[in-house]
């Protein structure tokens, strides 16, 4: 087995490049495709699109993309892993099975709900739950609002369970941004989720190969030098090594956790 796992982001926010799906799984070698589509702002956009519509507050763009690259994934052996899902991640799983039916396709579809806390959320509170405002210190209960969605981050090992138990797909709800690497890489190498170096290493990956074209430009101070902003790269390949545990004296620089390239 390989001792690398190369990862391709393909979206860093709702509303991303769409053809970014199909350039990166037909640019080159690639083991996983991920995406990230949610913010908090996403959140309560999807929350409206819910309100018109049950069965949506998914991310719709994203059919469309899987449209595009699903049958490839499957000849190719690329893994799918996204947190499109949104606020319905049951419903995308089931629009993208009925996609594959149509594309004459049967993919393993996994997907991993827990995030959403509104149906506990006064359970909670009566737990002894306060849901603080940070910079006010005010507790939800006394500030008098309702909120509109309330969900707690997933981390990467909802993902590693879904690819162990052979799903070619994964798409999820609040997922970390970070964690669409670092599950792939746990579930490539066997981590443990008390293999805090490599964790680190592949969640600091993360950050960077989820960003997107943030990561490659998106953020440059001197926009008006770029020729043109049709065809900006993602960063890839993302690719995260695993390495043999060593001391800390004996660490190179880095320590023995997973980088990115």
């Amino acid at each position: 087995m390989k001792d690398e796992l190369i990862i391709a982001n393909c979206s860093g926010f709702y509303g991303d490049r769409l053809s970014a799906a199909k350039e990166l799984v037909e640019g080159g070698e690639i083991h996983v495709l991920t995406g990230d589509y949610l913010a908090e702002l996403t959140m309560a956009l999807l929350f409206r699109m819910k309100l018109k519509d049950p069965d949506k507050g998914y991310v719709t763009p994203f059919l469309s993309q899987m449209e595009q690259v699903m049958g490839t994934c499957l000849e190719k052996g690329i893994k799918i892993v996204a947190n499109a899902g949104g606020l319905n991640p049951q419903g995308l799983a089931k629009e993208l099975k009925a996609l594959g039916r149509t594309l004459g396709l049967n993919p393993v579809i996994a997907h991993i709900q827990g995030d959403d806390l509104m149906p506990t959320l006064v359970d909670l509170q009566a737990a002894g739950e306060a849901f603080r405002h940070m910079d006010k210190n005010t507790d939800l209960k006394s500030s008098g609002l309702q909120p509109l969605t309330a969900n707690a981050y997933l981390g990467a090992f909802g993902i590693k369970k879904a690819l162990d138990l052979g799903a070619d797909i994964v798409v999820g709800g609040r997922i970390a941004d970070a964690a669409l690497v670092a599950g792939p890489a746990a579930w490539k190498f066997n981590w443990k989720e008390t293999d805090f170096d490599r964790l680190a290493g592949a969640y600091a990956a993360g950050h960077i190969i989820e960003c997107g074209t943030q990561a490659t430009g998106g953020n440059y101070s001197f926009m008006d030098e770029i020729p043109s902003y049709k065809t900006w790269g993602f960063p890839w390949p993302g690719c995260v090594k695993t390495a043999p545990l060593s001391s800390p004296s004996t660490r190179e620089p880095g320590g023995s956790s997973p980088g990115a390239r």
